[in-house]
């Protein structure tokens, strides 16, 4: 049985205007995850991915390295409780 999680996921770097968060999009939907995806006014992109622990896993290390034109500088990742997400979205 998949356990589900959630976990929050700030990405630090040259991630907004590069399609980031499109493609994070794409991907969680691949995976079956729901949550949601945004720009920070701090020039971060935040996410939340809720799912399966492996598409979780798989989403947050994707996100390691971007999108094609993304420069990421670091990634902070905080478990979370899941919250019940009915959709992944970009916000």
């Amino acid at each position: 049985m998949n356990d589900v999680v959630a976990r929050r996921v700030v990405v630090a770097g040259r991630v907004q205007g590069v399609f980031f968060r499109d493609a994070c999009r794409h991907r969680a939907v691949g995976e079956g995850l729901t949550g949601w995806v945004r720009n920070r006014a701090d020039g971060t992109v935040e996410a939340w991915f809720e799912g399966p622990r492996r598409a979780v896993d798989a989403l947050v290390a994707w996100c390691r390295q971007g999108s094609p034109g993304a420069e990421i500088d670091h990634v902070d990742v905080s478990d979370e409780a899941p919250a019940g997400e009915g959709a992944f979205r970009v916000r």
